[in-house]
Order: structure tokens, then sequence, then C-alpha cells
């Protein structure tokens, strides 16, 4: 692993050893916390303390993304579907009625996004992200980004993410993630279907020109949708 990512691991770890002998403690004195604020200290050291994320490639946003979606992120890394060690350990032994909670609790959060990214991309590039992000590539089959998140870029109920508030770097990791295959969804895993058809340059097209895009007015996933999705997705069952 990366040395970096073995440091944010570390510190986890720590964190997460200091949090169990406080609740130890807590219950020794019969003062369990109960608010789930408390409960989710855990994830807050790393995701920010209202889930907005933190200004790296590792935590991104999770505040306000759609329940489901939160719940099938913490199934794969509990279940092997995604890996990373900080969450693995984070909610190896975790029932998923705990993680409907910690998911419900993430999903009613709307805490401000962070400002747009104004780093210096060739006008080719930004006009190539746009085109697929709202138009697709039909030669190629790929459908456009919004036609399963949404013309707002926030996301659909029950299962689509918003793609705003996330950092180019992390958007273009994912992907490559979902291309390789390390990353997986509910089966027909639709991301992964369209990730082998993208080129490196499509990727970095896509991911730099999310990234730039203004904190949207309302935020919120818009709801579920009677319209069929452009291929089948386990994650939004229709």
């Amino acid at each position: 692993m990366h040395r970096r990512a073995w440091g944010f691991a570390i510190v986890f770890m720590l964190h997460l050893l200091w949090s169990g002998a406080a609740l130890a403690a807590g219950n020794a004195a019969g003062a369990m916390p109960s608010a789930m604020d408390e409960r989710v200290r855990a994830c807050t050291s790393c995701h920010g303390v209202q889930g907005q994320g933190l200004n790296n490639d590792y935590f991104p946003r999770i505040a306000g993304k759609p329940a489901d979606y939160l719940f099938n992120q913490l199934i794969a890394f509990r279940d092997g579907g995604r890996t990373y060690p900080p969450m693995g350990y984070l909610v190896a032994f975790l029932p998923d009625e705990y993680l409907h909670k910690i998911s419900e609790y993430f999903a009613d959060l709307q805490p401000p996004y962070p400002n747009a990214d104004h780093s210096d991309v060739s006008p080719a590039v930004l006009a190539a992200g746009q085109r697929l992000v709202m138009q697709g590539d039909s030669a190629r089959k790929i459908p456009a980004c919004i036609a399963c998140h949404g013309a707002r870029m926030t996301g659909q109920q029950p299962g689509i993410p918003g793609l705003l508030g996330l950092h180019a770097s992390y958007i273009a990791g994912q992907m490559g993630t979902w291309r390789s295959g390390t990353r997986h969804a509910l089966a027909p895993d639709c991301m992964h279907s369209i990730a082998v058809k993208l080129t490196d340059k499509d990727i970095t097209a896509v991911s730099t020109w999310l990234a730039r895009q203004p904190r949207p007015a309302d935020p919120r996933p818009a709801p579920a949708s009677a319209e069929r999705l452009p291929l089948a997705c386990g994650s939004q069952p229709q």
C-alpha cells in the first residue's frame, strides 16, 4: 500500500482504539452515548464533522448522498466489494441494521460544498469532459453521466450518488478502480460496464470538468424516477 495510505490507516486505527476505550468506560459507568453524532466519530474524524469531506483524495464528501447508496458502499467495504483497510476495519463486524443507521445519518446532512476547482486546464480537456457528462458518446455506447446521476448531477434516489463536491483526483481514482474491476457494485455492475469503455483521457476530462462545477442551488438527490436508466444497474433496481 502507498506510504500515505498506511499513515492514514495507522492514525485511523489509533482513533478506533481510543473510541473503543471511551465507549467501554461509558458502559462501565452506565452512560452509553445515544446520539448518532457521538457514535459516528470514527467516520467524521476522516470525512469531516458533517461528512463534507476533507481536502485530500482519500476522504470524499459523503453528506447528502442517498442513504441506499451509502449503505451499499458500507456493505461493499465490509464484504470485499471495495478495498481500503481503514474502512474495512471500521465496518468489519457491524450488522446491516447499524450500517443503515449510519447511512441515514449522513444522508440527512447538507453541509456547504467546497469551492470548485480552478486549476489551469486546457479548454479542449474541459470541452471533452462536458460532452461525456452531458451527452455521452453514442458511437462507443457510453451514456451521458447525467442520464443516471441527474440533470443537476446531485444523484437520484434511492441508490445513485451525486458527482459534485469531489476532487478530480478522487473521481479519476474511482473510475480507475471501476475499470480495473477492483471496485464492485451489486450486479449488474453498470459502472464497470461503462468504465471499461473509457480511456485515460476520457477519465481525466470527465473528472476535471466535474470538479470545476459550482455548488448546486439544490443539493438534494433527485427523487426516484420511473424512467428507465440507459443500462441495468443492481444498485438502482427498476
